[in-house]
């Protein structure tokens, strides 16, 4: 029996995929094998040592000790691209809400007190202060080709505008995903030059905090849209604001409110609104607790932000599966460990991700206790489990 604890509340559909013959799931739980989580901020929480998997239900991890975690060998699974659609059209929603003043005009109207033909008149009067503009035609400028960069840039490519994207790390995957229509840029600078609109679909991390700054605001063509529904963090909030009071910025759209933003009138910040809705929820409880299921009982590692990919088809063996520090000859010693048991490999797989590896390993006989302790003992160890055979 696996027992999951959840910080957060996780889509019903999610859960369906842990059943109850196997998986004790709950809120409060004492040595958890896995733990699955939405927000919850979980850098000052003591982790259980039982921990050996944690599901994040979306694509960000910023809330998690990935370092601590990596450490003690435990992969952190996320769910990238379940929420894609859903990000992407709060993104084109974002660019309209910007382009045609959509929230002032909502706001004045709503502070209206007339009626009959007398608010009919105030309307008609007053509706030229809130002309906007249109999308087709305008450059728009994608930071990050990922799941959802693809998607956005796709779309807004399909709508009429010039789009090109900045991601030098894109993946082959979501290259042969990209509309040929979409223009590659060779830096941010050239990305944010020319621009109408900037959307941004990267993680915060050091490389990416406030890589939308004064600088580069000042590339973009006068009266540009800002749209984040990515991380706070990655804008400079505060030469966002000054690009906005100068006009550089026509509208700012963000999803993580500040006190400055909520008080600018050119600035519209919403809830944390990106995969808040029914089907990405359900789509990434699904995604994460699928893959963390597979790791808890086959040790397969899909979707990881700290550990490579690494699958084997599950037939007759006993499993056991490495995770270690990446260092020269692991492989060597872990075999010549099962070799000088007297245990025969029928499948091996070994994969390395920067400082990580992880290998998996079936082999013909159950291993003794005096053979996993022996491989446990080998200088870079993180991580020993011993999964049997498949259920």
């Amino acid at each position: 029996m696996f027992k999951v604890l959840t910080l957060n509340n996780i889509a019903v559909e999610g859960l369906r995929r842990l059943p109850r013959s196997r998986y004790e799931v709950a809120s409060e739980i004492a040595n958890p094998d896995a733990i699955l989580l939405r927000s919850q901020n979980m850098h000052n929480m003591e982790i259980p040592a039982s921990v050996a998997a944690i599901g994040r239900a979306g694509a960000g991890t910023n809330n998690i000790p990935i370092e601590a975690m990596s450490a003690r060998g435990v992969p952190v699974f996320n769910a990238p691209g379940a929420n894609a659609n859903a990000v992407k059209e709060l993104t084109i929603a974002g660019m309209l809400m910007g382009a045609r003043n959509l929230c002032q005009g909502s706001e004045y109207v709503n502070g209206l007190t007339e009626t009959g033909d007398a608010l009919n008149k105030v309307v008609e009067s007053a509706k030229k202060q809130f002309v906007g503009f249109e999308l087709p035609g305008r450059t728009l400028g994608v930071i990050g080709l990922g799941a959802i960069g693809v998607e956005v840039a796709n779309a807004a490519f399909a709508l009429g505008m010039k789009v090109k994207g900045f991601d030098p790390a894109i993946t082959v995957q979501n290259a042969w995903q990209l509309s040929s229509g979409v223009d590659q840029a060779e830096t941010l600078d050239q990305l944010f030059k020319g621009s109408d609109f900037i959307s941004i679909h990267v993680p915060l991390m050091d490389a990416t905090r406030n890589i939308v700054n004064a600088d580069r605001l000042a590339l973009l063509n006068d009266g540009a849209v800002l749209v984040n529904f990515a991380r706070g963090g990655i804008v400079d909030d505060a030469a966002a604001i000054a690009a906005l009071d100068r006009g550089k910025l026509h509208a700012y759209v963000t999803d993580f409110p500040t006190a400055e933003l909520i008080a600018h009138p050119k600035a519209i910040a919403l809830p944390h609104l990106g995969a808040s809705t029914v089907e990405a929820e359900d789509n990434c409880a699904v995604m994460v607790a699928e893959n963390v299921k597979d790791y808890l009982e086959n040790g397969n590692i899909r979707f990881s932000v700290n550990f490579p990919q690494a699958r084997i088809p599950r037939l007759n063996g006993y499993r056991i599966t490495v995770a270690n520090a990446n260092v020269p000859n692991m492989v060597g010693q872990i075999s010549t460990c099962i070799a000088n048991a007297g245990v025969n490999i029928e499948d091996l797989l070994n994969k390395s991700v920067g400082q990580f590896a992880y290998t998996i390993v079936d082999v013909d006989k159950e291993p003794s206790k005096e053979l996993l302790e022996e491989i446990g003992s080998i200088a870079g160890v993180l991580t020993l489990r011993n999964l049997g055979k498949p259920v």
